[in-house]
């Protein structure tokens, strides 16, 4: 049941963010489509009501109890990022607003870049592990929480390899080339046409 609920609230972010861009950009209506945007974050604390309830109502704590804490916990340190991306293109091909700056390519801002996207990471590896915690102190019997125990552990290992990713762009900065503009600046103007 909690896969399927994952599934449906994945279905339900796309399905709320597309009617949210299609009223604010198609049908000139920017307010219901914000309306519509605002309400994705409904779908995670549905979520989250309905985990809760199945491990009180006596379900065993398992591998689905997990990878929804880790779902509610992306959509914390990513959602945002990802609707904003989403709403810069759709003002872009829908709206007539100039098309938005892709990221950096090189150097330092790309670390900067990559270093801002692990730090989303990192919030959402923090908010599963509280959820999670949350979940093993309400079954309170520690012959049942393992698998959520082994969740927090992939929660951490993930963040560690995205912030691996992250400090080899800082140690080993991709140059730009010796033909292009010497500034950053002018690379996510490029990357962007």
């Amino acid at each position: 049941m909690i896969v399927a609920l994952i599934v449906a609230c994945e279905i339900g972010f796309w399905v709320l963010l597309a009617a949210g861009l299609a009223f604010r950009y198609l049908l000139k209506m920017p307010r219901t489509g914000l309306a519509l945007l605002l309400c994705e974050p409904v779908l995670e604390v549905v979520l989250l009501a309905v985990t809760a309830l199945d491990l009180k109502n006596g379900a065993e704590p398992n591998w689905t109890h997990g990878l929804a804490a880790l779902y509610i916990g992306y959509t914390v340190g990513h959602g945002h990022r990802t609707v904003k991306w989403l709403d810069g293109h759709a003002a872009h091909r829908l709206g007539g607003a100039p098309r938005p700056p892709g990221p950096p390519r090189h150097g330092t801002d790309r670390a900067r870049y990559e270093t801002r996207l692990w730090l989303g990471t990192l919030a959402g590896a923090a908010v599963a592990t509280a959820l999670l915690q949350l979940a093993i102190w309400y079954v309170g019997d520690p012959g049942r929480v393992t698998s959520l125990e082994d969740w927090r552990f992939t929660a951490w290992r993930i963040t560690g390899i995205h912030g691996l990713v992250a400090l080899a762009y800082w140690i080993w900065p991709k140059r730009a080339p010796a033909d292009a503009p010497e500034a950053d600046g002018a690379d996510r103007e490029r990357v962007g046409r």
